[in-house]
């Protein structure tokens, strides 16, 4: 099992060095996590559920969204109501103690705890074709965007989060694998996913540090660009899905900021995520989300499992599979809208630290 965690903390240390060292610049994170965002990811999820033998079993599986909703939801009122975040923050808040490293890190622990990652099939789908679709309305609300049927049924369209796994989980279901020509290149983008994640996460780690000291060596300061609202071009992230990706220019407007949103708008007209909402004084909530994600979701799961008669070896990869770590994708989420970053960030590192130990408990109880 432990090999399976390696890479994921040396990359994250990688990303923690070149950030210390400034080897990338000060745009780094907010470029690379971009790229994972919007091109790697879905590649990524294309790749992996077009290869995919598509097996759910539906008890151990409803058992597990049982857990995912409720955790999710206790999450949510946690950091919305208690902790009186906004309802972006509390989204992702909510991610962060319930959606799970399925891809990565949970194919091989599944190996190496169940000798078998059939069940990861599910919950993958059930993640990218389920969850995220919510996450990002929600996202997308938090941003002040009004609520239209149309807006919906195009998600899939305009987010290629959801666009990849959606077709492939199409391909693997009728059984269609793409030409060489193009499966190639989407694999070998796919393939730089995780790597990017895992370093773009280090690289936020280092984010007090790079904003506190001077640059170092020979490189020029570069000039302080406009404030918000006084240029046409704000610092903050593009909107969700690529809405207004492609516009040459994203307009400012005086209007109250929303959910900590700087007042910048899409090419619609409506407030995207201008500023940024790091999650600062986030110490308890990490400790909170940690523990929902590490403890709460696993035990939510292994009751609803034992209440529809789950049981051996499917009870098993229900419970490992509720414990893993919360996915660097909440990272990559929080980054790209501006929600609860500091949180998102600190919630993986220590959910992926301590999952070990959890999984390893999980196994000698039930294996």
């Amino acid at each position: 099992m432990l090999a399976a965690f390696v890479p994921i903390w040396v990359l994250t240390g990688l990303g923690w060095v070149t950030g210390r060292r400034r080897l990338l610049g000060g745009e780094a994170e907010r470029v690379l996590g971009g790229f994972v965002f919007h091109l790697a990811m879905p590649a990524a999820l294309f790749t992996a559920l077009s290869r995919t033998r598509l097996d759910v079993r539906l008890p151990a599986l409803g058992a597990f969204a049982a857990s995912t909703v409720a955790t999710m939801a206790l999450a949510f009122v946690l950091c919305a109501v208690v902790r009186r975040r906004g309802r972006g923050e509390a989204t992702i808040g909510a991610m962060a103690a319930g959606y799970v490293n399925s891809a990565n890190l949970g194919i091989p622990v599944a190996l190496q705890v169940l000798g078998d990652a059939t069940f990861l099939t599910g919950v993958l789908l059930f993640q990218v074709l389920v969850v995220t679709p919510v996450v990002l309305v929600l996202l997308d609300r938090s941003a002040g965007r009004a609520w239209r049927p149309g807006r919906l049924l195009t998600l899939p369209l305009r987010n290629p989060v959801i666009a990849g796994p959606a077709l492939g989980a199409l391909c693997a279901a009728l059984h269609w694998r793409l030409p060489d020509l193009i499966g190639a290149p989407l694999a070998l983008l796919g393939a730089a996913a995780v790597p990017t994640a895992l370093v773009t996460l280090g690289l936020s780690l280092t984010a007090g540090s790079r904003a506190a000291e001077p640059p170092t060596g020979d490189r020029p300061v570069p000039p302080a660009g406009p404030p918000v609202g006084t240029g046409p071009h704000p610092a903050g992230p593009p909107a969700s899905g690529g809405v207004a990706a492609t516009s040459a220019v994203v307009a400012v407007r005086a209007a109250p900021a929303v959910d900590g949103a700087a007042g910048v708008t899409d090419g619609e007209g409506v407030p995207v995520t201008g500023g940024r909402s790091r999650g600062g004084g986030g110490k308890v909530e990490v400790a909170l989300l940690s523990g929902l994600k590490l403890l709460v979701q696993p035990v939510i799961a292994w009751s609803v499992g034992r209440l529809v008669g789950v049981t051996g070896t499917d009870l098993l990869a229900l419970v490992v599979c509720a414990a893993l770590p919360t996915a660097q994708n909440t990272y990559i989420f929080a980054r790209e809208y501006g929600r609860a970053e500091v949180v998102a960030r600190e919630t993986v590192v220590v959910t992926t630290a301590c999952a070990m130990g959890t999984l390893a408990l999980i196994g000698a109880l039930l294996g």
